[in-house]
């Protein structure tokens, strides 16, 4: 099952400068799990000490954020997308 994963440039240093990735996973828990296999240091950025995604990522899945869907638990299928997106906060 290949599902494409977007990186971040904040993170593309752990996936060696690669902007996309494929990964392989039922559900996106296990796709993180399987992203720390080919690519260690990833899942401690993403998730925190309960394998919870962190509260300043935001991961989507076919453009639905997983926060609306079933969170880590969210199915994954062959041909899907996840997009990974650090949270912005800034202003004047």
């Amino acid at each position: 099952m290949a599902i494409k994963v977007r990186i971040p440039t904040p993170l593309q240093k752990l996936t060696n400068n690669q902007a996309e990735v494929e990964s392989e996973g039922k559900n996106v828990k296990e796709l993180i799990d399987n992203l720390e296999s080919s690519f260690p240091g990833i899942k401690e950025r993403l998730c925190d000490e309960a394998g919870k995604a962190r509260k300043f990522i935001n991961i989507y899945v076919n453009e639905e954020d997983i926060r609306f869907l079933q969170r880590e638990d969210t199915a994954l299928k062959d041909s899907d997308e996840v997009s990974i997106i650090p949270a912005i906060a800034g202003g004047a």
